[in-house]
């Protein structure tokens, strides 16, 4: 019965907060609401018994997301005096947000402990052992049925992130005051670098 309960009060949350992310004109508040929406999507993961995909979510999208909310503020022309202003009026919102997520959290851990979602049961080879966790198991299918095509993927996105570099590179003018010379750089002898000397007072250094 938990598992339901938790199941629809996590769904009702993710689709309001998708809601509120187009609703927004506020692009500070849509990511806001965008962070809730993947935390209320990886408790839905939990119940469903798939802990490495949430695990993905909160680390990698909610991170990624947090550094995409400092680039915004940082970027944007934001008043933060307005900003601080109203930070008491929306004091009683971010605090039932956070009581609501306390009590996501509580309410996941204890539908998790219940046990998961019964979606069905694979047969024969694609059974999972019982012994076995989900992290496991997906690392076994990953980097053994599918390591060529796992290696394939790696390459595909160095080829394009070289690919991005390349194009994106602008050779500096001649002349320019930071031109770098990589080569004259690694071809430098240790004799000819620059060393930090600390004379004594009254005493001068060796050219």
């Amino acid at each position: 019965m938990i598992q339901a309960i938790a199941f629809y009060f996590f769904a009702a949350i993710v689709v309001a907060s998708a809601v509120m992310v187009i609703w927004s004109r506020n692009p500070v508040h849509s990511v806001l609401w965008l962070i809730l929406a993947f935390f209320n999507a990886a408790g839905l993961m939990v119940l469903l018994g798939a802990e490495f995909i949430a695990m993905l979510l909160v680390i990698v999208y909610v991170g990624a997301v947090a550094v995409l909310f400092l680039f915004v503020v940082m970027m944007l022309d934001i008043d933060f005096a307005e900003m601080r202003a109203g930070f008491s009026r929306n004091a009683p919102l971010g605090l039932a947000i956070a009581a609501v997520l306390l009590a996501e959290l509580l309410l996941a851990v204890g539908a998790y402990n219940a046990g998961g979602l019964q979606l069905g049961t694979p047969q024969d080879r694609l059974a999972q052992a019982a012994d076995t966790s989900n992290i496991a198991a997906l690392g076994a299918l990953l980097y053994g049925k599918y390591i060529v095509l796992f290696e394939i993927a790696g390459i595909i996105l160095l080829v394009a992130m070289i690919g991005a570099i390349v194009l994106t590179f602008q050779p500096p003018k001649p002349g320019a005051r930071a031109r770098q010379d990589v080569g004259k750089q690694i071809s430098r002898r240790p004799e000819d670098a620059t060393v930090m000397k600390s004379p004594e007072v009254g005493q001068g250094i060796e050219l």
